[in-house]
C-alpha cells in the first residue's frame, strides 16, 4: 500500500465488506428467527417449524458460513490492495 488514498479506499472496501455480513447475520437472525418467525413456522424443516430452526440454528450455521465468506474475501482484498502476507 503506497499512498493515503489507497489506504482510504482499502478501509472504505473494508468497512462496506463487514456492513454487509453484518446485514445479512441481523436479517437471518433476528428477521427470520424473532420478527418473522410466525409467518416462517408455516413451513417445516425436518420436522421442526422453520421460524424455529432459524432462531436455534440457522443463525448459527450463517454465522460460521460469513466467517469463512468475510476470510475469503479479505483475502481477496489483500491482494488487491497489495497488503497480503507471503
Amino acid at each position: 500500500m503506497q499512498s493515503t488514498g489507497n489506504a482510504a479506499e482499502y478501509w472504505k472496501a473494508n468497512v462496506r465488506l463487514l456492513l454487509f455480513c453484518l446485514i445479512i447475520w441481523f436479517i437471518v437472525s433476528y428477521g427470520f428467527g424473532i420478527l418473522l418467525v410466525d409467518v416462517m413456522n408455516t413451513i417445516s424443516l425436518g420436522g421442526y417449524p422453520l421460524g424455529f430452526w432459524f432462531a436455534q440454528q440457522g443463525s448459527i450455521y450463517t454465522f460460521v458460513a460469513l466467517i469463512f465468506f468475510y476470510a475469503s474475501r479479505m483475502n481477496k482484498l489483500d491482494r488487491q490492495f497489495d497488503v497480503h502476507e507471503d
